[in-house]
């Protein structure tokens, strides 16, 4: 099976300066929304943690239509999340990162998940930026609302919902959400009940983070980040069931008790060393806006390469092969990573490439590459810890492919069993 009809099988893709402290909004360069209301948690002693996020992307529709080359005018946008961590108080962190204008946020609100695009009765909570309801995000920038009282449990999904009055040219947005999404026609931002939204997607839009604080680990730098590609992004798992192996390793989290910040910034068909302009800038770049930019992150894990591996010389892949990337290559990519997680005291966790064989990447070559990549994750010593997805997920009789209960389909992507089986190879005593 190939990639692209993997990808539509499972109906997911692939793979403060005094002078601006009045101001509602930062610039590409910022990393907060409201200067006043920030500042004025910040000096309350408000510490926030990361409950869910995604990471930004460019407009582009390389597997069918979605709604970020064209935008939205006078729609309301609903989107389903589920936090990893629980407080008292939330915000949201809208990106226009890849926006080419000045974006509008007309208003928004949070509230908690019903059913589909409906929301529980008496939930919805009024957004506000710097006290005022709408908030203008400037292109290459980012915005946080400010904070509102909503008691929110660990691994409760949350309902966010955007009113965009007008026009907003194309969308930054996440591709491949595993997600439905839901748009309505007109200012339903305060709906209870689903039934306007008749539109629906599967990618997220300008929402790249859900905060929380008052939790009982509020403060701690104790937040884990999943880095990689579409097998961290979650392609292969069952829509609106949060099976994504970073999904995964938050229960397990719960389960103990002690519920931890748990972020998935994979992106499918993502590369440690090549940009795309399907799949986002390459790690080695991107690294730093979507990891090192979380507050309260102790740890990243890094499951990433086999894009840059397979996407070699194969016409199947979107916009054409990428340059021939080799073992040596990747292994300096993921030595940056390493050196960019230890500068900010970020404890960083290599994980094995996994099986690839029967898939549309396999050849010998690229088998002789990952195995190269793995043997160096495996014993070089320059990750601070290791787990070995690679032979969590291999099948016993051919250590080079998929176990097939963990397969997808398309013998690359792990389905729900494999996913857990992934986050079962984690010791959550290293993390």
């Amino acid at each position: 099976m190939s990639f692209l009809s993997s990808v539509r099988r499972t109906g997911v893709a692939l793979l403060s300066a005094a002078a601006l402290a009045a101001l509602p909004v930062v610039g590409a360069q910022g990393v907060t929304g409201s200067a006043v209301a920030v500042a004025a948690e910040q000096r309350g002693g408000t510490a926030w943690q990361v409950g869910w996020a995604a990471s930004p992307q460019a407009p582009t529709a390389p597997f069918g239509p979605n709604w970020s080359e064209q935008g939205f005018a006078n729609h309301t946008v609903r989107q389903v999340v589920r936090v990893s961590t629980g407080g008292t108080k939330a915000r949201i962190e809208l990106s226009n990162r890849y926006g080419s204008t000045p974006l509008r946020i007309t208003g928004a609100t949070v509230a908690r998940t019903d059913k589909g695009a409906a929301v529980r009765a008496g939930s919805v909570r009024q957004l506000s930026f710097g006290k005022g309801r709408s908030v203008t995000v400037p292109a290459g920038g980012t915005v946080l609302s400010d904070g509102v009282p909503f008691k929110v449990e660990a691994l409760e999904s949350v309902t966010v919902t955007l009113y965009l009055a007008g026009p907003t040219g194309p969308a930054t947005f996440h591709h491949f959400s595993s997600a439905t999404s839901y748009r309505a026609d007109g200012d339903h931002r305060s709906d209870r009940e689903g039934t306007a939204f008749k539109e629906t997607s599967d990618s997220w839009y300008y929402l790249s983070g859900v905060e929380v604080s008052g939790g009982e680990r509020s403060g701690r730098r104790d937040g884990v980040v999943a880095f990689g590609d579409s097998i961290t992004d979650g392609v292969g798992s069952s829509p609106n069931t949060d099976n994504r192996y970073p999904d995964e390793l938050a229960e397990r989290f719960a389960a103990t008790g002690k519920p931890r910040s748990v972020l998935n910034h994979g992106i499918g068909g993502n590369q440690v060393t090549n940009d795309t302009a399907w799949a986002g800038e390459k790690a080695v770049a991107r690294f730093k806006k979507d990891v090192l930019s979380e507050p309260g992150i102790g740890t990243v894990i890094v499951l990433e390469g086999i894009n840059d591996i397979g996407g070699s010389g194969w016409q199947g892949i979107p916009g054409g092969p990428t340059p021939e990337v080799s073992a040596k290559q990747l292994i300096e990519g993921h030595r940056t990573l390493i050196r960019q997680a230890h500068a900010k005291g970020i404890k960083a966790v290599g994980a094995t490439l996994t099986p690839v064989k029967g898939s549309a990447y396999y050849t010998e070559v690229n088998e002789a590459k990952r195995d190269a990549v793995n043997q160096w994750i495996r014993t070089s010593g320059e990750y601070d810890e290791v787990v070995d997805l690679d032979r969590a997920l291999a099948d016993p009789a051919d250590r080079d492919r998929m176990l097939p209960a963990y397969d997808s389909g398309d013998a690359l992507h792990p389905n729900d069993a494999g996913f857990r089986v992934m986050a079962e190879a984690l010791d959550l005593d290293t993390l």
